[in-house]
């Protein structure tokens, strides 16, 4: 199926430390920008979650607590903190 866009269209991914989203902590988040012409920008960060990574998580996105050891925090990087 072809888009037909006449402005830009982002979409979003992002992989956590499971389901709950009170408990559960983002691990990396993705973004696809698909513009009219047809170009595309993509980006992607991970961050640490400063809880363990569960193993049944990882086995889903394939992100361990040693990927993630030495990035921000996603509150921190959220309020703009460096």
């Amino acid at each position: 199926m072809k888009l037909t866009l006449t402005r830009p269209l982002i979409v979003f991914d992002v992989e956590t430390t499971g389901l709950d989203p009170a408990r559960d902590r983002i691990v990396e988040l993705a973004a696809l920008k698909i513009f009219p012409d047809g170009r595309q920008e993509e980006k992607c960060k991970r961050f640490n979650p400063l809880i363990p990574i569960p193993k049944e998580a990882s086995d889903v996105h394939g992100i361990t607590d040693e990927d993630v050891k030495n990035e921000p925090p996603f509150a921190k990087v959220a309020r703009g903190e460096k």
